[in-house]
């Protein structure tokens, strides 16, 4: 790991074996993502609006709020966020290591078992087999899948970083890299012990679930985000990602301190859980500093214009992880965590850091990676534009009512002569706003869609048309003869 290796390679020219390698596997990662992305932000505008109007779709007992909200959520990070990132990672180390993808055909199949395990979860939520654990509430059938898959995509990209003929290591090789190991060890480790065969009893159960959420949401949402924002920033922009001392001060900091955040303030376990990870955040906020600070000089550097193309995708996504990162560390302050707990506050700032950062930056890998990969333009280039304002104004008006509401309603919860329906009701106005902002992040998740369904069908007819082909070409002189 050189610390002073700042640019990534991979920007040279198209390789076609390497491409190839990648039009498969990128179509079953990139296409399952897109519609569980369209089916989860549905179900979380229909849990919205059943939060201020509950009889909205009421008659029907599979749709209850507890069920829609879990649902949604679930599709959100497994169905989309996860399998995305993953295939642009396989893109980024591939282009990155000037070299075909290694077991081309092992994430085809992984993609596959992935999305069933999808499947499988999200009808275990509806049919009422939830485990209850946030962020984990797919059944232990769906999350071995899961794992199973996630395992396979993690040897083919291992193996690909392991022979590369480039051999100088960069900033994005070790996010992502980590973020590899990182996602294996947690996920593993809080099924194998919640939805284990012997579970633990009592707080127990909470304090793994909130090391794991805080795992997953804050730090390896942060390292694979990093990993292909630090890939596609100096790429698009075309200048080398500055600051190479404080990039590997802030990947230590976020690897060495983050993952010991995500007790709250508060919480019924020992005294001293709760301030380690109080004084985990304050170590933490240097590193995110030291990040945000790359990002922005490397961006104010770029020389490229940002027209709504992947480089907007990019810059926002790396801002939004610095505003959300402070804002979810301000979490632990003991000023701060009273007032926003048991609030929509918490919901607001990870739905900013799963929608607002690193989904703007998966997009921007995908528009970025699936022309070069498959040899042709976007069925419809226009509509990235489109969609890049479309998300992030929705992002905006879907995050931030949230954020302010939530405030608002826990200082209504702090004053002991205010009635508790005043903090509800102070609430119901922050989330019909929201209800507007997830209807343009939905539009812009149709769009998306459109582009890559259509790009996926033109491959598709192009294969078949060159299977006909060869299939009614003649045969050569020599075996005619013969």
């Amino acid at each position: 790991m050189n610390p002073n290796a700042t640019q990534p390679c991979g920007c040279s020219a198209r390789d076609g074996k390497a491409d190839a390698s990648l039009q498969v596997p990128l179509l079953a990662l990139f296409g399952g993502a897109a519609l569980w992305l369209v089916a989860g932000l549905a179900l979380g505008l229909i849990a919205g609006i059943k939060f201020h109007a509950p009889d909205f779709l009421g008659a029907c007992p599979l749709l209850t709020y507890g069920r829609v909200v879990a649902a949604a959520n679930n599709l959100v990070l497994y169905g989309f966020a996860i399998p995305a990132a993953l295939g642009v990672m396989l893109w980024v180390l591939t282009r990155s290591s000037r070299m075909p993808l290694v077991l081309p055909l092992v994430p085809v199949a992984a993609a596959n078992i992935w999305h069933l395990g999808v499947l499988v979860g999200v009808a275990g939520i509806f049919l009422g087999g939830s485990t209850g654990y946030p962020w984990l509430e797919f059944s232990r059938a769906a999350a071995v899948l899961q794992f199973t898959a996630f395992l396979l995509i993690a040897v083919s990209a291992a193996a690909t970083l392991g022979w590369r003929r480039e051999q100088e290591l960069f900033p994005a090789h070790w996010f992502i890299y980590a973020a590899l190991v990182w996602f294996a060890w947690t996920y593993s480790s809080a099924n194998l012990f919640l939805n284990g065969v012997f579970p633990p009893r009592g707080v127990v159960q909470n304090i793994i679930d909130w090391w794991f959420t805080n795992n997953l949401l804050f730090v390896w949402l942060g390292l694979a985000g990093l990993g292909i924002g630090f890939y596609l920033l100096p790429r698009l922009g075309g200048r080398p990602l500055t600051c190479s001392g404080l990039t590997l001060f802030g990947f230590l900091g976020l690897i060495f301190f983050g993952t010991w955040c995500g007790i709250p303030i508060g919480a019924p376990v020992p005294a001293w859980l709760p301030v380690v990870s109080i004084v985990a955040a304050l170590l933490t906020v240097p590193a995110i500093i030291a990040l945000g600070l790359v990002s922005l000089r490397t961006a104010l550097g770029a020389q490229a214009k940002c027209l709504g193309g992947p480089l907007c995708f990019t810059r926002f996504g790396l801002l939004m992880f610095f505003v959300s990162s402070l804002l979810y560390l301000l979490n632990f302050c003991p000023k701060v965590g009273p007032i926003v707990q048991f609030t929509w506050f918490g919901f607001g700032l990870t739905q900013l850091q799963l929608l607002g950062f690193f989904a703007m930056i998966v997009f921007g890998g995908i528009y970025e990676a699936l022309p070069e990969v498959m040899g042709r333009p976007l069925p419809f280039a226009g509509l990235v534009r489109v969609h890049f304002f479309a998300n992030m104004i929705g992002v905006l008006l879907f995050t931030v009512p949230l954020l302010i509401g939530g405030v608002a309603q826990g200082l209504k919860l702090l004053d002991a002569t205010a009635p508790f329906a005043d903090s509800t009701q102070t609430a119901l106005k922050f989330l019909r706003i929201s209800s507007l902002g997830q209807l343009f992040i939905l539009v812009g998740a149709g769009l998306f869609a459109l582009n890559l369904f259509v790009m996926t069908l033109q491959w598709k007819l192009a294969l078949v048309k060159s299977l006909i082909a060869a299939a009614k070409a003649p045969l050569p002189d020599a075996e005619v003869k013969a």
